[in-house]
């Protein structure tokens, strides 16, 4: 019933047993809690996150002070969800549109734009609306939403100003919408190809002729070849004819009557015939 020497309570003014050293251990190492410290501004870290870099220890705010990537709109580090675009590093709520502010989070895609087209062949496939990425488009190292890419850098069509995001021609110094490149007199598509310019316009060949004063008075079709004039109008030789017997007229042996081209025979038998029934009308029937 004797007690063990070791569970013998120590005696009055014996000294007690020393105390086991703290240790911590972290980086496959064993370290004094003191020594365990950032490498970067020496605060302990012991009891705390810490971040491992090329065998060294670091606080989480020089860490990522030091290591993590930099937002491109705001320098500062990113400390978590980082978004890559336009070979940059961003916080996704720092990624938006320049003009308008619209954030684009996380979506990856995004095009990129081009300035005015130059001039190319009768058709040429511009910005299309149903292939264009649902992300962001970027100008000069700047993201822009769709809507706002579009309104300030799409081409404008000449000829109704709007923006020009499918198929366009390249006519007179300008972008148009096929649609849209008529003749500007009676907006009609130009089916054959060809068109007539008049003061930055385009027509089809009867309206610019029309405008131009070079349509035949005989029969309302452009002249495009020889002509004569006669009474300050145009006409093609061959309708240039007396309006009674039909035979070719020659300048200097024509008469005019009644905004109408004679020769002179019938122009004088005309005049003969209408100034008799001016002298003896016929007589009315009187009830």
């Amino acid at each position: 019933g004797t007690p063990s020497p070791a569970l013998r309570p120590p005696r009055e003014g014996a000294p007690s047993p020393a105390p086991t050293p703290q240790v911590l251990t972290a980086l496959g190492k064993a370290w004094h809690p003191e020594h365990f410290t950032c490498a970067r501004c020496g605060q302990e870290l012991g009891g705390q996150p810490f971040f491992e870099r090329g065998g060294q220890a670091y606080c989480e705010e020089d860490y990522h002070q030091a290591f993590s990537p930099r937002c491109a709109y705001c320098a500062g580090p990113i400390r978590e969800k980082v978004l890559t675009a336009m070979d940059q590093t961003w916080h996704p709520e720092h990624f938006f549109c320049t003009h308008c502010g619209k954030v684009f989070g996380d979506d990856g895609l995004f095009w990129r734009g081009c300035g005015a087209p130059s001039p190319l062949p009768p058709s040429h496939p511009g910005i299309d609306p149903g292939t264009l990425p649902a992300g962001f488009h970027e100008r000069k190292g700047k993201p822009y939403c769709r809507q706002d890419f579009i309104a300030l850098f799409a081409p404008k069509c000449q000829g109704c100003e709007r923006p020009l995001t499918d198929n366009y021609l390249s006519a007179l110094q300008g972008v148009w919408h096929p649609e849209c490149f008529v003749c500007a007199d009676c907006l009609t598509g130009f089916a054959s190809g060809s068109f007539f310019e008049l003061e930055g316009r385009p027509y089809c060949e009867t309206h610019f002729h029309q405008r131009q004063g070079t349509v035949c008075h005989g029969c309302g079709r452009p002249v495009t070849g020889r002509c004569v004039t006669a009474a300050g109008r145009k006409y093609h030789p061959e309708h240039f004819i007396c309006a009674y017997c039909l035979g070719q007229l020659h300048k200097g042996s024509f008469r005019e009557h009644a905004d109408k081209m004679y020769c002179q025979p019938c122009h004088d038998n005309t005049g003969r015939m209408l100034k008799g029934l001016h002298e003896h009308p016929k007589h009315r029937f009187q009830p």
